[in-house]
């Protein structure tokens, strides 16, 4: 079974608050919806957003890179035969990892539909069920403690916790204020989104050990390339360290784990390039004991929804993060994962299930 075509659409969606991390503030999510068909007229989904302060790529990138360079790669190619096509992906461009991210998810929902398999079957496995947690953006400490108790009323039961702008004791006062709003029993996760150096990651971590704050885990505290800085929190405090700009690739995992730079790796399709490469890297970790959360960027209902396929088949991966599409004032999507609170549900349908995509008040 070929390739036919391959297109691409535009859509923005404005967010219901501003997200606001030590990198970014992000009001609207752009992204791209690519539709793959297939010669019996099996339609597959992907999608790609742009984050240039992560992954370098814009919406014009991204568009390019799809129509230009990956699209002619695939198409009248044999899908079955998708671990040639995603070698030819990856050969074909260097870096674009959201953009290849697009086409892959598009893939893997063409072959686990003509499998006749939901794509998480395809992949090896189904958890009973998968909670994810909910970000809190970065504000001042009694605002951001406000958020994280709406957000546990609202049922979710972990945190993520965005820090890593301004004073390091305004951070260490964020978690203070958020841990007495919350109580003890909900899980908080810190992201500092590399906004700390490696003498300030250390202080704030060991002082929140010594305040008993409770952290589960403490993400991307120092610069992404700065793997001896990570490697020095890891070894200097008790909280589990998890990298994520610091692993985009399977060279960049391997370099991690060797290293034992982290306790955890965060995995992101708009990173690795989509599954394919997610599983090298997956697989990887696991051989040397380190479990794997999956999180997303800014996405749709279409991206969280192929993460989560994967996330949910794979042993390794613990922790989830894809609260990206309760952030949005509507959804694009129609089928894939559906939310109760905190908890994601998946259908019986076969590939994503996503059904049809919004364009406008139309469906494309």
């Amino acid at each position: 079974m070929n390739i036919k075509s391959l297109e691409s659409y535009k859509h923005t969606v404005p967010l219901k608050k501003p997200f606001k991390t030590a990198l970014r503030t992000v009001m609207n999510l752009e992204t791209i919806i690519v539709h793959m068909t297939l010669e019996d007229g099996t339609v597959g989904y992907g999608e790609a957003v742009p984050t240039p302060v992560i992954t370098g790529e814009t919406i014009e990138s991204i568009e390019s890179s799809i129509l230009h360079i990956l699209k002619p790669q695939i198409i009248g190619q044999s899908i079955t035969e998708y671990e040639q096509l995603f070698t030819r992906l990856n050969k074909s461009l260097v870096n674009n990892t959201s953009a290849k991210a697009a086409v892959d998810m598009a893939i893997y929902d063409c072959v686990s539909q003509l499998a006749n398999l939901p794509l998480i079957e395809f992949l090896g496995g189904k958890k009973k069920s998968i909670r994810t947690d909910f970000t809190v953006s970065i504000k001042p400490p009694n605002d951001m403690a406000h958020d994280a108790q709406q957000l546990v009323q609202d049922g979710f039961q972990s945190l993520k916790i965005k820090v890593g702008q301004g004073q390091i004791q305004q951070d260490i006062e964020r978690l203070k204020a958020i841990r007495e709003s919350v109580g003890e029993h909900i899980i908080l996760r810190l992201d500092a989104n590399q906004g700390w150096n490696v003498k300030d990651a250390i202080y704030a971590i060991n002082e929140m050990e010594r305040l008993g704050l409770n952290i589960e885990l403490v993400e991307q505290p120092v610069m992404a390339n700065d793997l001896k800085g990570l490697q020095q929190v890891t070894q200097h405090t008790h909280t589990p360290i998890m990298a994520d700009e610091s692993v985009f690739s399977l060279y960049d995992a391997r370099l991690v784990l060797e290293q034992r730079a982290a306790d955890l790796i965060n995995l992101k399709l708009m990173k690795t390039g989509g599954i394919h490469e997610a599983l090298k890297i997956i697989h990887l970790a696991e051989a040397f004991n380190v479990e794997c959360m999956i999180g997303s960027m800014i996405e749709t209902k279409l991206g969280i929804t192929a993460a989560a396929h994967l996330a949910s088949s794979q042993p390794n991966v613990t922790r989830y993060d894809f609260d990206a599409p309760l952030m949005l004032k509507y959804d694009l999507i129609e089928g894939g994962i559906q939310y109760q609170q905190d908890k994601i549900i998946f259908s019986n349908d076969v590939g994503l299930g996503i059904n049809n995509i919004k364009r406008g008040s139309q469906f494309v």
